[in-house]
C-alpha cells in the first residue's frame, strides 16, 4: 500500500486473479452438483427397486409448513435448471434414457 492508502497495481492484479479463480471454482462446483443431482434422480427413477422412494418423491406431505422461507427441493432445482414445468414431465423424461442423458449433458 502506498502512503496515500491506495493499493499498488500489482496488488490489485493479484486480488483480481484470486477473485476470478474463486468464481471459476464456484461455477465448477455448482456444475458438478447439478450433474450429480440429475444422475441420482435418473438412478432412483430408472430402477424398479426404488418404488417406495419414487412414491415419496411424487407425493405430498400432509400438514402445515412452518413459518419462514419455503424450502426449495432438489426436484425444483432440477426442473428450474432444465426449464421443465412439472414434476410429472420430469418423471416422464426420466423413463426415456436417451432424453434424460441429454438433460444431464446440457446442464450449464
Amino acid at each position: 500500500m502506498s502512503s496515500s492508502g491506495r493499493l499498488s497495481a500489482d496488488m490489485m492484479m493479484m486480488i483480481r486473479r484470486c477473485v476470478v479463480q474463486s468464481v471459476f471454482r464456484s461455477r465448477e462446483l455448482l456444475l458438478i452438483i447439478k450433474k450429480r443431482k440429475v444422475k441420482y434422480l435418473d438412478h432412483v427413477l430408472g430402477h424398479g427397486q426404488y418404488q417406495l422412494l419414487q412414491l415419496i418423491m411424487m407425493g405430498k406431505v400432509e400438514g402445515k409448513r412452518s413459518d419462514g422461507r419455503s424450502k426449495t427441493s432438489w426436484l425444483c432445482n432440477i426442473r428450474e435448471w432444465n426449464n421443465i414445468v412439472s414434476v410429472e414431465t420430469l418423471f416422464r423424461l426420466a423413463q426415456d434414457r436417451e432424453k434424460f442423458a441429454e438433460l444431464t449433458a446440457n446442464l450449464q
